[in-house]
């Protein structure tokens, strides 16, 4: 072995001395990265856990308490008609009538006035009375009966509006009448500022003179409110409601 003098001993001893030192003062470094590197992540983790919780609420529960407060709304309307032994009053606090649309749902829409928020939240269709008035099929009226609902959240009873297709059927029931429309044309995407869509005689679809019609809109694409799908449907026939409330064909 190798002899070794004091002064190479020293310069080991002083090495060791300065690793030491380096080792000691580079551990809270390490240790406040690693730390702040955790904190972030448990952050993110957090965010994404809330960011979820807001997507199942505005995407599942609103649509659960929706058609909660539809259904109550519902069956008073039928509760009022069953106990009205002639023609029913043509709007109520609760509801007008029910809107049934086949290629879109196999359920019904309860149709209110309005089409605030506060109205459509409770997973309905409203029919509009600003910035263009409604024509209300019962009043027999020419016009043009223009409806909107919620597409995603809150009931979403239009969702699938874009299963609709030209010929379908779309029928309104009200206490006394089944009124069956057939949709002639669709418009898939328009200015959510776009009102003509909504007019008495609806010209964007080709027609040019007074009748019967309905529009349904909803917000497009699905999960914003960028713009505006439209439906629109004329009146082929209407037929009285007889004692068992037997649907026509197109519902059976």
């Amino acid at each position: 072995m190798a002899a070794t003098t004091d002064r190479e001993e020293e310069a080991d001893h002083g090495e060791e001395a300065g690793s030491g030192t380096k080792a000691t003062s580079s551990r809270p470094r390490r240790g406040r990265i690693a730390t702040a590197v955790s904190v972030f992540g448990e952050l993110l983790i957090t965010g994404g856990l809330l960011l979820g919780l807001f997507v199942v609420y505005s995407l599942w529960w609103t649509n659960v308490v929706a058609d909660r407060a539809a259904h109550k709304q519902g069956d008073k309307v039928r509760d009022h008609w069953s106990q009205q032994t002639g023609p029913g009053a043509l709007d109520t606090k609760d509801g007008i009538g029910f809107l049934h649309v086949p290629s879109m749902s196999k359920g019904e829409v309860l149709v209110e006035k309005g089409t605030t928020p506060k109205v459509l939240n409770d997973g309905v269709a409203g029919y509009y009375t600003d910035p263009v008035k409604a024509a209300l099929p019962t009043t027999g009226k020419e016009g043009n009966f223009s409806l909107a609902a919620h597409r995603d959240g809150h009931g979403a009873k239009f969702h699938n509006i874009d299963k609709i297709k030209k010929g379908d059927a779309i029928v309104y029931e009200s206490k006394d009448k089944w009124y069956v429309y057939k949709v002639y044309d669709i418009l898939p995407e328009t200015s959510k500022y776009n009102v003509d869509v909504l007019g008495r005689i609806p010209k964007e679809s080709g027609k040019k003179k007074a009748g019967h019609y309905i529009t349904l809109t909803t917000c497009t694409p699905v999960y914003t409110s960028h713009y505006r799908y439209v439906v629109w449907g004329e009146l082929e026939r209407v037929e009285k409601v007889d004692s068992d409330r037997t649907p026509p064909e197109e519902l059976r």
